[in-house]
């Protein structure tokens, strides 16, 4: 069986397309794929910290739920190397897009398994979060001598995700 399609094929935001069918059970998506992200907060979630680190998304992208737990794994990682635990990691997005495939197939004998374009609805592949300019995907707070490292962590996640970002620092009260 075949594997993901390559990111790219989905970073770009459509409107949503909404089935509009004569019989109501055809009108909407049945089954929603499990989001890959396994955690939304880590670190020391009760300490307080003077300054928040983000990475800030500089264009509207859509970004699937595997390249998000990916850059969680990386980012948690080297948090933990280069700061112990003091510090609190936050994802701020969370994957409510489906993502739908019309799978066709090739070869000898295809013309008899599938039905084309006639209902090209498709099934649904996976999942991924719709970002608009500015949006901020992770966010670490840390205290003043734990900001260079917190940024040194985001820059790692940015091959790992589509499109361009940027990191801002911000004091907290």
């Amino acid at each position: 069986m075949a594997g993901l399609r390559k990111g790219h094929c989905y970073t770009g935001i459509q409107r949503a397309y909404t089935r509009k069918s004569k019989f109501k059970s055809k009108s909407y998506v049945k089954a929603i794929p499990f989001s890959k992200i396994v955690r939304f907060d880590m670190g020391d979630i009760n300490k307080k910290f003077t300054h928040k680190v983000s990475l800030v998304s500089l264009q509207d992208i859509q970004i699937r739920d595997n390249s998000i737990e990916s850059c969680r794994q990386l980012v948690n990682r080297n948090l933990i190397e280069l700061l112990g635990n003091d510090f609190y990691f936050q994802i701020r997005i969370y994957p409510h897009h489906v993502l739908r495939e019309n799978k066709m197939i090739t070869g000898a004998g295809a013309d008899r398994m599938q039905t084309g374009m006639q209902l090209a609805f498709g099934r649904p592949v996976g999942i991924a979060a719709r970002m608009n300019e500015g949006k901020e995907i992770f966010t670490v707070k840390t205290n003043q001598d734990g900001i260079e490292k917190a940024k040194e962590a985001l820059k790692k996640a940015t091959p790992r995700l589509p499109g361009k970002y940027g990191i801002s620092v911000k004091r907290l009260n």
